[in-house]
């Protein structure tokens, strides 16, 4: 079984999007990106995702440069390649002109010993949404904070 290790996660994107489907992309590294990656100096906070000519892309992804690599570092915001089918690509591409949805990156792991990043398929909540999401979790909160300490509270 191959090992996941997160790097990032954007909690964000959870609590700004309904999140419909979820796709798995390799992304396109230099070295120095990688390892720099592989330590977690890694951010996708104020990412997204653009599809142009049947090419997916991640803009805004921040990737520290790496200590030790001087000449060989690459800017920390540049736009990367996503690698998937192009198939699929088109499909992801006809559902967002057609449906007006977003994609969105959910998260940066190491997957054995490449980088992947997870994508979803994303429509965006409205502000009672929002009030809604953060009214169940505290909800949600209030009942284990009474299970824990044996009150239950109906």
């Amino acid at each position: 079984m191959e090992g996941i290790k997160l790097i990032a996660n954007n909690k964000k994107a959870y609590f700004d999007y309904f999140i419909l489907e979820n796709y798995e992309a390799g992304i396109e590294l230099f070295g120095t990106e990688v390892k720099s990656i592989r330590i977690g100096h890694c951010s996708i906070k104020e990412s997204w995702i653009r599809i142009e000519k049947n090419e997916i892309y991640i803009m805004g992804m921040h990737v520290n440069p790496y200590e030790k690599g001087n000449i060989f570092n690459k800017d920390p915001l540049r736009v990367k390649k996503l690698l998937m089918h192009k198939n699929e690509i088109i499909k992801i591409g006809s559902k967002v002109q057609e449906k007006g949805l977003t994609l969105v990156p959910l998260k940066v792991y190491l997957k054995g010993s490449l980088v992947k990043v997870e994508i979803g398929l994303a429509k965006g909540k409205k502000n009672y949404d929002k009030r809604e999401s953060l009214a169940k979790k505290d909800h949600k909160r209030e009942v284990d904070r009474a299970l824990k300490h044996g009150l239950r509270k109906e």
